[in-house]
This record gives C-alpha cells, structure tokens and sequence, in this order.
C-alpha cells in the first residue's frame, strides 16, 4: 500500500499585528450587515434604553421622520464591529475615538459595509506593541454614509524585532462644528410632544456647566456582554478568551459601556433623542462583570440648528465604576479620578 503525504495550509485568518498596517492602507472590511427590528428589540433587552424616537415609530412620525430609525448606537457597534477582524483582533484595548458623525438615521432594511484607511502610526517603547490611527466609513446599500468615525487602538507585534514604522499621529479635531452636524431630513420639534418624550427639559433649560447625575446603576454581567459583542459580529479576543488575557477575565467591550451609559442618561436627558456626533471618546479603564457602572453629564455647549424647533446640545458623558456624588472626572494632578471608566464627549438633537 502506497502512502500519501499531505500538506497543512492555513486558511484561517489570524488577524493583523501592529507590522502589518502601513500609512495609507486602505481595507475593505468583509460581511455586509442588514438591519433589522431584532436589532431593536435586542438592543431594548440588553440596555435600559427608553427614548421616545427610537422606541415609538409614531413618535418618529410625528417629528417628521419618514421611516423609524433604530438607535445610532446600533449602528454604530455594527460598523465597529465590522473592522475588528482587520483592525484590532490583536489589539491590547481600544484607546479612543474623534471625528464621528451620524449622516442620516439608519433603519431597518438598511445594509451597512464598512471601509477603514490608515491614517497613523506609533510604534511604544516597549517595541512590543503599537498604536494604529484608522478613519473608517460605513456605506449603506445605496452608496450613502451612514456614518464615519476615527478611533487609534493599540496592537500587539507578532514580532518584536520587526522595524518600527515611521511614526505618524494624525491631526484630528477635538470636536465636531455645531454647524457641520447633519440633521435628518424632515426632522422638525415644533409639535414635540414632552409628555411621549417624558421630560419636559428642553435646550434651554440647560446651562453650560451644569452638571446631571443620571442616579440609577446597572451591574454588568458576563452573558449580557458576551450577547451583546456576538450581536454585532465582534470578534476581538479579548472580549471572549480568558486565556488571551494575563489576569484571566474578559475584558467587557467598550461600546457596551457607551451604550450602557447612554441608556442611563435618559433620567435627566430624556429629550436628547438622537446623537448627531461623537466628538472624542476615551476608554479611561477596563470594565469588567459583577462591576456595577453609574453615569454622569455635563453641558458642554449649546447650538441652533437649521432644522424647525431642532437645537444641538453638547455633552460630556462619563461612566463610573460604583456612584460617584460628586461627579469628578479628574484629580488634582489632572489625571482621571479613580473609578472613571469612560469620557464621550457627543453632540446631541433636542427640541429647542
């Protein structure tokens, strides 16, 4: 009897380190994602989210809108999501975020694919790890953008003597102009309806400055995460593997605080109903289960809109670890105040 000899070929995708991107590269990010009501419903499920447009179609209607949008959050996480097999499945934790905007609500039906460029390069100085600049577009099915965003994310090194790259750290805005926000078509507040909304705190019943503690907690739970991040097809390592992870816990997904943290802030800002912008994020540390997470905002700006009874409010949004009373995001060195977990500084619509 003869034998054969065989070859194993790899046909796995084992993700891109840090020596991998180059200035410029541009990658197109694999498997289209329609959306659907169950997104809705399953977004509903995993976050105490209560806002009136994006939960009550008629409500949509009666400030304009065509067709019933779903949370931006949704389609944000999904086009995120999008880029992590490419971008950042070897990544350390996702650093921040800038230079994000919403162009036009997403509804169900509509499909999303996104593209990614590299926009910068920063080798550490441990040599063992890099961080990775990327601008990226999500497209729906018509060629529209749905939304783009910046994020920088530090990677590992498949190899720790590979040369680093020339370093290049982009120049990106620390906010987005008021008057470059897009505002849906037809959204128009003039017939907004408080007691729907169920506040009745409108733009300017607000004053820079002030600060709002959205008061109620959500403990953070390992399934409810795992759920979460598989919805939106994230595959980071970290969110999934303990063995990938020295201290042997799950690293909860960043987005899911964000959307967390902004479903808690419907108690106080329960008429910010759509997010226009994110202007800059940071990730200020890890989350992870049984850890019990508060928010609070702070007014950070004011801006009419071209739209009827449309005005924009700019927030700061931080996550806590446990209650923070005083609400204190930095400490007299100017560093993050302990149990600070996340800083999103976002524009939001709200009647005027």
């Amino acid at each position: 009897m003869s034998r054969t000899s065989s070859t194993t070929t790899s046909k796995t995708n084992g993700g891109n380190f840090f020596e991998d991107f180059t200035l410029g590269q541009v990658i197109q990010h694999a498997t289209p994602r329609t959306i659907t009501e169950g997104d809705r419903a399953l977004y509903q499920a995993l976050y105490p989210t209560r806002f009136a447009l994006p939960s009550s179609a008629e409500f949509a209607r009666q400030v304009g809108l065509q067709q019933h949008p779903v949370e931006e959050l949704i389609a944000f996480h999904v086009a995120f999501g999008k880029t992590v097999p490419d971008i950042s499945l070897n990544a350390v934790a996702n650093l921040g975020y800038a230079e994000c905007r919403f162009h036009q609500p997403v509804v169900p039906g509509d499909t999303l694919r996104t593209s990614s460029e590299v926009i910068g390069l920063k080798q550490n100085s441990n040599g063992k790890t890099g961080v990775v600049y990327v601008r990226s577009t999500a497209l729906n099915q018509r060629g529209e953008v749905a939304l783009d965003w910046c994020r920088w994310v530090m990677v590992n090194k498949r190899d720790v003597e590979a040369p680093a790259p020339e370093t290049f750290v982009p120049d990106l805005k620390s906010a987005v102009d008021a008057a470059d926000l897009k505002i849906p078509a037809g959204l128009d507040f003039t017939a907004y309806d408080d007691s729907a909304a169920g506040e009745k705190h409108r733009l300017g019943d607000y004053e820079v400055g002030e600060k709002i503690d959205h008061v109620d907690g959500v403990t953070l739970t390992d399934p409810e995460h795992m759920l979460a991040t598989r919805l939106w097809q994230n595959t980071a390592k970290v969110h999934f593997n303990t063995q990938v992870r020295p201290d042997g816990n799950r690293l909860i997904y960043g987005g899911h605080i964000i959307s967390m943290a902004r479903a808690l802030s419907f108690n106080g800002l329960a008429n910010a109903q759509l997010i226009a912008a994110i202007n800059a994020g940071a990730h200020v540390s890890p989350a992870y289960a049984d850890r019990t997470i508060y928010a609070w905002s702070e007014v950070l700006d004011t801006a009419a809109t071209d739209a009827p009874g449309v005005g924009a409010i700019r927030l700061r949004l931080v996550a806590t670890r446990g209650r923070d009373e005083s609400m204190t995001l930095r400490d007299e060195d100017g560093k993050y105040a302990d149990g600070v977990l996340l800083d999103l500084d976002y524009w939001a619509l709200m009647p005027a």
